[in-house]
This record gives structure tokens, sequence and C-alpha cells, in this order.
């Protein structure tokens, strides 16, 4: 059901945890599940240098929050803003289309945080 790179972000989640005094963050829920997913950044000459997360809920959510956080640290916030659901979803491998609701969670919760900016 999942892909090979979704079990793995689940079972070895990548930057767990919360940045101590972050430069940005956000923390959204899924109304419709439940779900829920922190980002805190740091930021240094407008590139993200550390990024971290926590997430309550199913298994896409863990993957989705591990994935985001390797795939945008490095970037400058204005990269950042424009890396698409479509390039995390490929990133993982792919998501069931009943999972699509934690792709949308990551990236809403990005751009939460980079909208603070």
């Amino acid at each position: 059901m999942y892909s090979a790179e979704v079990l793995d972000h689940f079972q070895n989640p990548r930057n767990v945890g919360d940045v101590e005094s972050p430069d940005l963050s956000a923390e959204l829920q899924n109304p419709v599940c439940g779900d829920v997913l922190r980002l805190t950044l740091k930021v240094d000459a407008g590139r993200i240098v550390v990024i971290r997360f926590r997430a309550k809920g199913c298994v896409p959510v863990m993957a989705c929050g591990s994935a985001l956080t390797e795939l945008v640290r490095g970037r400058t916030i204005e990269e950042a803003r424009h890396v698409t659901r479509e390039q995390l979803v490929d990133r993982i491998g792919g998501l069931p289309k009943v999972s699509s609701h934690a792709g949308h969670l990551a990236m809403d919760t990005l751009k939460a945080a980079l909208g603070k900016l």
C-alpha cells in the first residue's frame, strides 16, 4: 500500500523535534482526521539552515513531515516557497489517493511558516 520511501521516512524519520528559538514556526491540524504537523525553522541570510518537524497522525503525515525537512533544508526562503506538493509526493514514492491529505498538510504548514516573513 505504501512505497518503500514512505515506510522508510515513517520508520526512520529525519529531523524530528523542535528547533530551539526558531525564527519561523507553524502548526496546523487537519480538521477532518485530526492529523497535526508542526514545523520549526532557523533561517540565516535568507536560507533555511535547520528545520525540524513534529507530527501526530497517520504514516503518510509522518513521512511527509520527514521528507519535507530534507527537501527544503539548505534552500533559500524563495526557493522553499516554490517547492510543490508534487515534488514532495514524488520524493516519497507517491501516496495512495486516500492519503493525499498528508501532502497537503505538509505543504500548508510550510506555507504558513514561510508566510510569517
